[in-house]
C-alpha cells in the first residue's frame, strides 16, 4: 500500500474524489476496449485498454510513442469504476 496521500480531482458529476488515470481510448470509445490495471496498489488507480497494452509491450516501456498513443486522462475514482465496468472483458 502506498504511504503517500492520494491526489484528488474535482469531478463535475461526482465532486472532489480520489484521482485515477486512464487512457484516452476508454473515454472516446462506446465499444468495449479492455481494462488492464497497471498497479496492484488499491490507492494507485491506473489502467489502459488492450490496444495500449499491445503498444506498451511492443515499445517495451512507456516511451514517447507509447505516451502519445495512450494520451492519458485524469478521472475521479467513481468514473474509474464506471469505466472499469464498461470496458472489462469477460475471460
Amino acid at each position: 500500500m502506498s504511504d503517500e496521500s492520494p491526489l484528488y480531482v474535482d469531478c463535475g458529476p461526482h465532486g472532489k474524489r480520489v484521482a485515477a488515470v486512464v487512457c484516452c481510448h476508454m473515454l472516446e470509445s462506446n465499444e468495449t476496449v479492455g481494462f488492464i490495471e497497471n498497479s496492484s496498489d488499491p490507492n494507485d488507480l491506473q489502467a489502459w485498454c488492450a490496444r495500449c497494452e499491445e503498444m506498451f509491450l511492443l515499445e517495451g516501456d512507456k516511451t514517447e510513442a507509447f505516451e502519445t498513443f495512450n494520451d492519458r486522462a485524469f478521472v475521479c475514482c467513481v468514473c474509474y469504476s464506471i469505466l472499469k465496468a464498461r470496458h472489462s472483458r469477460e475471460v
